[in-house]
This record gives C-alpha cells, sequence and structure tokens, in this order.
C-alpha cells in the first residue's frame, strides 16, 4: 500500500505539474478571456460532494475499462488536485514583475529564454509549494481511491480505514504514516513559499 501511495502521488506530481505550470503562466501572464471563469472551473471539483461525484465518474470508468487500475486513480487524483496546482502556479508566476522578462528580452534573451531562465527560477518556491500540495492531496486521497480503485488497487488511506475498526494499533501507525510527510512538506512550504504567492492565491 506505502508503494502504491508513493507511485500514485509522483506520477500524479508529475501530471499535474506539466498541465499547471503552462495554465498557470497563461492565465497570470496573458489577457486570456474569461480568466475568471477558468480558475472558477477547476474549483469545480470540490464544489459539489465528493461521493455523488465519484460515483458517477465510476460508471464513466467502467466502460472505459479504468477502474480497479493505477491509471484510473492517477486520473481522478489529477482532478482534485488540479485545483491546487493551477491556482498557486498561477499566484506564483502572478507576483513576477513583467519588467523582468522585458528586461531580459531588451538585451536580447528570447522569449523561451526569458521563461527558463528568469521568471521559472523566480517561480520555483510558488511551484514546489504547488507540488508539495499535490502530492499530499495524492498522498491522502480516500473517496476518489476507494469507488474507482477498489478491490485491487489498495493505498495507505484505504488501508487506514480498513483497519480502523478491527485493529487500532495498525491504524495508529498508518495515521503516523501519513502524518510525516504531511509535516516535512509543510516545513518546507513555510520556508519556501513567499507571502505575495500566498496573497495572490487568496
Amino acid at each position: 500500500a506505502f508503494q502504491t501511495s508513493m507511485i500514485i502521488a509522483v506520477l500524479v506530481v508529475v501530471l499535474t505539474m506539466l498541465i499547471a505550470i503552462p495554465a498557470g503562466y497563461a492565465l497570470a501572464k496573458y489577457a486570456v478571456p474569461f480568466r475568471g471563469a477558468i480558475l472558477f472551473l477547476f474549483l469545480m471539483p470540490l464544489a459539489f460532494p465528493q461521493q455523488p461525484v465519484f460515483v458517477n465518474l465510476l460508471l464513466t470508468f467502467t466502460r472505459m475499462g479504468l477502474t480497479s487500475t493505477i491509471q484510473g486513480v492517477v486520473l481522478i487524483h489529477l482532478m482534485v488536485s488540479l485545483v491546487f496546482a493551477v491556482w498557486i502556479s498561477s499566484a506564483a508566476f502572478k507576483s513576477i514583475p513583467p519588467e523582468l522578462e522585458e528586461a531580459a528580452r531588451s538585451v536580447g534573451a528570447s522569449k523561451l529564454r526569458a521563461l527558463v531562465q528568469i521568471t521559472l527560477p523566480l517561480a520555483a518556491p510558488g511551484l514546489l509549494a504547488s507540488a508539495v500540495f499535490v502530492f499530499l492531496t495524492s498522498l491522502d486521497e480516500f473517496t476518489g481511491t476507494f469507488f474507482i480503485g477498489l478491490p485491487f488497487i489498495s493505498t495507505l488511506p484505504m488501508l487506514l480505514y480498513a483497519s480502523s475498526g478491527s485493529n487500532l494499533q495498525f491504524a495508529s501507525v498508518i495515521a503516523i504514516v501519513l502524518l510525516i510527510p504531511s509535516i516535512l512538506f509543510m516545513v518546507i512550504i513555510e520556508r519556501f513559499l513567499r507571502g505575495e504567492h500566498i496573497a495572490g492565491v487568496g
């Protein structure tokens, strides 16, 4: 269960950030039509009770052959995690003054080079925080994994749920295992995430 949780969480982080970084940059730096509506759409999976959402997705995933598979669970976690990744990434890019990129362009840097050498390093703390939130969200996700992953995919939250009524000592150990990365990553976020990123999310 620990190995499965880690594999899923890492896959979710990679896929989510591949989507969130360009999306966050575009939403922060360009005059995207209906920007507020697009950001609101990313909140929709969290705006409704999760159980009926996942029950309906279970029917769709069953027809697609994605139930009880790592791929199906990763997609569910991706849907839940994108809201954190896109909002925090957008706030990180928005906190960087556009004049910095313009200054790099004025001395001959291409747009891609300015992005890679100026914008991304400055946004790295916010992007790191985004990746941490995604990792923790995936690691702790239970409801989506329960509906889509059963009976063959077992993660630490599912193991905790299964053992909580019969073996409290074992359940306590699993809870501590889940708590340790949360504490470590929260310390990292507190150290590296700047106040303007948090303000941008708000």
